[in-house]
């Protein structure tokens, strides 16, 4: 079969799968992925689209309509999940605009480290396509890589025998199994503290004495140093607390290597939306999520607008979760109300974890399922999806405008 789909499950979108449209499920050709069967399979419960509110089925644009009337009591409501498209992500943006809503990604910790670092210091960054064509060292930093990406490896051309890559390196973390074998890899312990590590190895790139070196550390400066192309490859969820302070040592790193020769970073995220709502967010008003738009102005706090801690200290008055992809990643925990737009799976999953009470569901449409749609791939391409069949559901950026709609006619 031809391929003809695009995945929307990870950041890295691959676009060289086919799907064998056969009922009652897709299936999955040209690739053994495990997160893009996973997805699939997620999907194909044939569960009914049914909206409801408070556990009672209910018409979807009545559960809509109840859904602005409870969003309006809020002040300020949390927007949270956020995974969406970049469509989503727009009308998301003028509903917190509207409500003065406070927004943060269903994985906005890990998402703030890439986010704080290129704030305080900017970075180095490369694609997919770059790596591919010219990283003669590969350097994994604390992450396995394709144990949450598995593509990854394949997509930088490491399985061809002409790829340019002499070297893969891992520090910090076991080299997982099944990698590419026209490549040497090595594994570099490390001390354990990946922080000490990375300042460790930003000192020996530099004309200064570095007292007890490591010296695989050194090793690996020198690899660096003399690498035509070196990548540095870190994955934020995978980044101790503090992860910031990692990608600044990294961008340090990169930056000093190209004094000399050529560098730089690839990070692995933005999985489920979070690269499309973050680089929306920032178009749209200058300032990344975890904002605020308040009568004064917009706000932005990437700490004290944290989602989990705006819920655990019930510093706002109700959550409105937003999660088209997985229908397992249901809202977290909180006596708040809540509204929820999710795939049609999401609605049973919500009732058998008794979050029906005091909580309106919408079922919503998936980009690169049964909706079309655009992603930012994790190496900051915008990615076009395509819908794999129509099962009749609105998009997020169709029900966010009816939201829209109600709360401008409350009436």
């Amino acid at each position: 079969m031809e391929p003809d789909w695009t995945c929307p499950f990870c950041s890295l979108l691959c676009d060289g799968f086919a799907l064998e449209r056969a009922a009652p499920a897709l299936v999955l050709r040209g690739t053994d992925c495990p997160r893009a069967r996973a997805g699939l399979a997620a999907h194909a419960g044939g569960e009914a689209p049914a909206a409801w509110i408070d556990g009672g089925v209910a018409p979807q644009e009545e559960a809509t309509a109840e859904a602005a009337r409870r969003l309006a009591r809020c002040a300020p409501p949390l927007l949270g999940g956020l995974g969406t498209d970049m469509a989503g992500a727009r009308a998301l943006f003028r509903l917190a605009a509207r409500t003065g809503a406070i927004c943060d990604h269903g994985d906005g910790e890990s998402l703030m480290h890439g986010a704080r670092a290129v704030q305080d210091r900017g970075q180095c960054y490369t694609t997919l396509a770059e790596i591919r064509a010219r990283a003669d060292v590969v350097v994994c930093v604390g992450t396995q890589a394709i144990a949450h990406y598995p593509e990854f490896f394949r997509r930088c051309g490491l399985d061809r025998p002409d790829t340019p890559c002499k070297r893969l390196v891992f520090l910090g973390v076991e080299p997982p199994p099944g990698l590419p074998d026209a490549v040497p890899v090595q594994r570099i312990a490390g001390s354990g503290d990946l922080l000490a590590d990375l300042q460790q190895l930003a000192a020996l790139l530099v004309p200064a004495r570095c007292r007890a070196p490591d010296p695989e550390l050194t090793e690996l400066a020198t690899m660096l140093r003399e690498a035509r192309y070196g990548v540095l490859v870190w994955e934020a969820a995978m980044l101790p607390a503090h992860g910031a302070l990692a990608v600044e040592l990294l961008n340090r790193i990169a930056g000093t290597l190209n004094r000399t020769t050529r560098a730089a970073t690839f990070s692995l995220g933005g999985s489920d939306g979070a690269y499309a709502v973050q680089q929306v967010f920032t178009w749209m008003s200058g300032l990344p999520l975890r904002t605020r738009a308040t009568a004064g102005g917009l706000e932005h706090d990437p700490v004290r607008f944290a989602g989990q801690r705006l819920l655990d200290g019930e510093a706002v008055d109700g959550l409105l979760w937003v999660w088209s992809f997985a229908p397992e990643r249901l809202p977290p925990a909180t006596r708040l109300p809540r509204i929820v737009l999710g795939p049609p799976g999401m609605g049973p999953r919500l009732q058998q974890a008794d979050v029906a009470r005091r909580c309106v569901f919408v079922p919503v449409a998936t980009p690169g399922l049964n909706a079309a749609g655009h992603l930012f791939r994790t190496d900051g391409v915008v990615v076009p999806l395509v819908a794999a069949r129509d099962d009749a559901l609105p998009a997020v950026a169709q029900v966010v405008a009816r939201l829209l709609e109600h709360l401008e006619s409350p009436a």
